[in-house]
Parts: C-alpha cells; structure tokens; sequence
C-alpha cells in the first residue's frame, strides 16, 4: 500500500510539473514522495520553485528526452524502468536500469544514450560523454540522439 501511495504521489508530482512547465506561469517544485506518507495526508502543495537553472543540462524538462527501447530488444524491459524513474527524478536509480539494459543488450543505443542523461543529472561528465559516444556509435543516423542538444554539448565538435 505504501509503495502505491508512493507511486501515485510520483505520478501526481510529474503530471502537475509538466502541466505548470506547459503553461510557463510557474514552476511545481518536485519533491520525491516520503515512503511514510499516510492516507490521510493532504496533497502536496504546489508552490512556486526557486529560479530554475538555466545550464542546458539542468533544465527539468531534460527529463523528458530519455529515449524508449525498439519493440524486440532484449534490454527494453530494464530501458523502461529506467526511464519511469528518469521522469520521477530519480537519476541513480534510473542510471542503474539503463545499465542494467545495456548488459542485456550491448547494441541497445537508446540506453546508452540515456545512461548519458542521467551521468549528467549525477554531475559525472566524463562518463557522460563516453555513454554519448557510445550511442553514436551504435546508432548514428539516429536523430533523437545525434542531434541532442545535451550530447553536443558533452561531444567534441
């Protein structure tokens, strides 16, 4: 029961973001949810945040750039998960899914690629860059992917 409280607490918190970012009248600040939450709590306030980051990759809706698995491949379940927990904030645990996906399916480019975001969101740059590589080179004529704002950024030109 807690862990679906948590969840729906989760899914809350990323439906309000992207509906305030939508409208750009304000920010929702995201707050992971408490695993001791009970029932009868009130709903999250929803409150202005700080002024957000302006570095590219920081931006919260970076978030929403991570990458679905192809139907058939072998690491898509892992991909999945890690990019349910990207969309939550949760960037340690989404890196490990990708890497999980990965191991599953080496070839798995979009993995790559998203292990990429969330080593940036972790502030390990220089991994970041090798998994952006990594993801070229498995799929270069790949769009989403070569043309990320996010890995030209971390890519030497």
């Amino acid at each position: 029961m807690k862990h679906m409280m948590a969840m729906v607490m989760a899914t809350l918190g990323v439906v309000c973001f992207s509906l305030l970012a939508m409208t750009g009248l304000i920010a929702c600040e995201r707050q992971q949810p408490s695993m001791e939450a009970k029932p009868e709590a009130p709903a999250p306030k929803v409150e202005a945040a700080p002024a957000v980051d302006s570095r590219p990759e920081m931006a919260p809706t970076e978030t929403t750039a991570v990458l679905m698995a192809p139907e058939g491949s072998a690491g898509r379940a892992h991909n999945e998960e890690g990019v349910a927990h990207a969309r939550q904030g949760h960037w340690d645990v989404a890196e490990g899914h990708f890497r999980n996906a990965i191991q599953t399916d080496p070839k798995l480019a979009e993995a790559q690629f998203n292990l990429g975001l969330m080593l940036v969101k972790l502030g390990k740059h220089d991994e970041a860059k090798a998994a952006f590589k990594k993801a070229v080179e498995l799929a270069p004529d790949n769009p989403k992917i070569t043309e990320s704002p996010i890995l030209k950024q971390h890519m030497p030109t």
